[in-house]
């Protein structure tokens, strides 16, 4: 029988939905201060990671909503940003080795930008009511190890408090619902939930059974190698 992973989607979608209302609260007591409009595509440019549950999430939803040219389109920038993606972490990994200093670089990648594949020529989001946690939070202030952020084009004034997410605890929430979702697979990869991709990966994988190490192949492989 097929893995039905709707529960834990649905966990998801419950984290994304406390997401949208703390964002809310944000924009709703501080309306000067969060810019973001319709074709204001600043966070359409960052680069981050995504969990193993969300890249499943949005990878299931692209594949259900794009055919066709357009999805041949759309797979084809998203190879065009996963191979910028690779470069820039291929440099960071080197720059490392040589003893570069770690936070030098990760704030060197919190600048860099590659165009988001989903990002459309009327700079608006061809997936965004399925857009990743972390586009959703882009215009107010964060906080992650300990280091604050927020989005350049918003009011809010470095030195001054405002409510802030802590994207620690929800990096930690998305872990957890991976992992229990990779211990109810029963995969042969007892490390997966710990994989983070940028969306351009999670759209271009096929999450089948045989890939997640679930497949009745795979089975039979690792019996034969025992």
């Amino acid at each position: 029988m097929p893995f039905n992973y709707e529960k834990f989607f649905k966990k998801y979608e419950a984290l994304v939905g406390m997401i949208d209302q703390v964002f809310e609260k944000v924009k709703e007591t501080h309306p000067e201060c969060v810019q973001c409009k319709i074709e204001c595509s600043d966070c359409c440019h960052a680069v981050f990671d995504l969990s193993l549950i969300e890249a499943m999430y949005i990878n299931k939803h692209f594949n259900a909503k794009f055919v066709d040219k357009l999805r041949d389109r759309l797979l084809e920038r998203a190879n065009q940003a996963d191979r910028k993606a690779y470069q820039l972490k291929r440099k960071a990994h080197k720059e490392l080795e040589k003893g570069k200093d770690e936070n030098e670089i990760l704030a060197e990648m919190a600048t860099a930008r590659i165009r988001c594949p989903m990002l459309n020529e009327q700079e608006m989001c061809d997936m965004y009511d399925k857009r990743p946690i972390t586009c959703r939070l882009y215009g107010i202030p964060t906080e992650i190890g300990g280091k604050g952020h927020t989005c350049g084009k918003s009011g809010f004034k470095q030195g001054e408090a405002y409510p802030t997410v802590h994207l620690d605890a929800i990096q930690k929430q998305l872990y957890e619902i991976s992992v229990e979702m990779v211990r109810e697979m029963k995969t042969k990869y007892a490390t997966m939930a710990e994989m983070l991709v940028p969306l351009s990966m999670a759209i271009l994988t096929e999450y089948s059974d045989e890939y997640l190490g679930i497949s009745e192949k795979c089975e039979n492989t690792e019996k034969n190698i025992k």
